[in-house]
């Protein structure tokens, strides 16, 4: 499809989408976990329970670094059309039955077929990490105003019983995101395990009080029908209680493992989104506005459109609405060295994680410690790196 738009001075530009249709890759991938399982069934080999991990943390990083990063953005006189264009947005609801197939596909399995542990765990992984993924749609669809969108983020919440998700990254996340003060932001010299352990609590608790503002402004209670986070759990609890009838307390497990794995997933992205950034604090004792350089940023084309463009993180902090299609580069970003499957392996090494990105944080801040996001108690310890770095 063209896109035609007339510039100020009469001109005329002319834009060709040249990833139109491969964005229908991050409506096909979700389903790898859907096909190992069934796979699996078929065959009667348990090797199929590893395809989810092999080809979203091994084949995809390394595909990344073959086909490279693709830093071109749209005309700024065509991004209207462009966020107008509803094939993007459909794609979003296509990929909602993907997702869910994925997760209930591998749990009938799971719960149904005669499989070694490791086999059955890695059902539950994969499962894990395509929910976790799917937190991708819902956030996309969360930062919109229609009822549709919000209906489809919350049932995308849902797969992973994560429902207080789009509460707290709109109404928290993105108000402190790079501060000390944001449960999702990760700092400098905190692991990806040590930062799980500190923000999935930190946002579950901070999603129930946003709600129980919200509710108390309109005079509702908050154990009530139209309170967005018991809606959402209803949801998740529906599914189980479902799923429990059909095939017995055997699936319980598997629906707690996967969950745990999708919550996480979720934590590694947060983690990587903002690694050691920090906004600049005013005399005021307020923090100036979020930037596109208070986000790490990554352009490559394969795991882009595998994640609805998620990784332009940038961009989108500060330009909340911008659709996915329409998120811009920047010549000034700080960048991570791999897309987000490469980043969480390496996050999952911290010593990798702290060596590779530690010099780049340093980089990012000019050898100021005291612009970044540091772990309390580390702030001298970094203060000595930085000079070692910078000299």
């Amino acid at each position: 499809m063209i896109f035609v738009a007339t510039t100020d001075d009469g001109g005329e530009i002319r834009y060709v989408d040249r990833k139109r249709w491969l964005w229908i890759i991050s409506v096909i991938t979700p389903s790898v976990p859907a096909v190992g399982a069934l796979a699996l069934w078929l065959t009667g080999n348990p090797v199929w329970a590893l395809l989810p991990v092999l080809v979203y943390y091994v084949a995809t990083p390394l595909i990344d670094m073959v086909v490279g990063s693709d830093p071109n953005n749209p005309p700024e006189a065509v991004v209207g059309a462009l966020s107008e264009d509803q094939y993007y947005r459909v794609l979003l609801f296509l990929s909602v039955p993907v997702f869910w197939a994925s997760f209930l596909i591998p749990a009938i399995v799971a719960s149904t077929q005669a499989l070694p542990f490791w086999a059955w765990l890695m059902l539950a992984v994969g499962a894990g990490a395509a929910s976790g993924t799917g937190l991708t749609v819902a956030h996309e669809l969360g930062h919109k105003p229609n009822r549709l969108d919000q209906w489809g983020a919350k049932i995308m919440c849902a797969l992973s019983g994560y429902a207080h998700f789009c509460l707290e990254h709109n109404r928290g996340h993105h108000v402190q995101v790079a501060t000390p003060e944001d449960r999702a932001s990760g700092r400098l010299g905190e692991s990806l395990y040590a930062f799980a352990a500190r923000e999935i609590p930190g946002v579950v608790a901070e999603g129930w009080a946003l709600e129980r503002k919200r509710l108390e402004k309109k005079g509702v209670p908050f154990w009530h029908w139209r309170n967005d986070l018991l809606q959402g759990y209803a949801i998740a609890l529906v599914v189980a209680m479902l799923l429990i009838a059909a095939l017995g307390w055997i699936v319980l497990p598997f629906i707690v493992i996967s969950h745990a794995v999708a919550w996480f997933h979720l934590s590694m992205a947060n983690y990587v989104e903002h690694y050691g950034l920090k906004r600049e604090r005013k005399p005021n004792g307020r923090y100036g506005p979020c930037e596109p350089r208070h986000s790490w940023n990554t352009n490559h084309i394969v795991s882009n459109l595998m994640l609805f463009h998620l990784q332009r993180h940038s961009d989108h902090h500060a330009n909340p609405l911008r659709p996915y299609q329409a998120l811009r580069n920047f010549d000034d970003l700080p960048h991570l060295p791999s897309g987000y499957p490469g980043s969480f392996v390496l996050a999952a090494i911290p010593p990798l994680w702290r060596r590779v990105m530690d010099p780049k944080v340093c980089a990012w801040a000019k050898g100021d410690v005291d612009r970044c996001n540091v772990r309390p108690g580390l702030e001298n310890a970094y203060a000595l790196k930085f000079q070692n770095w910078s000299a």
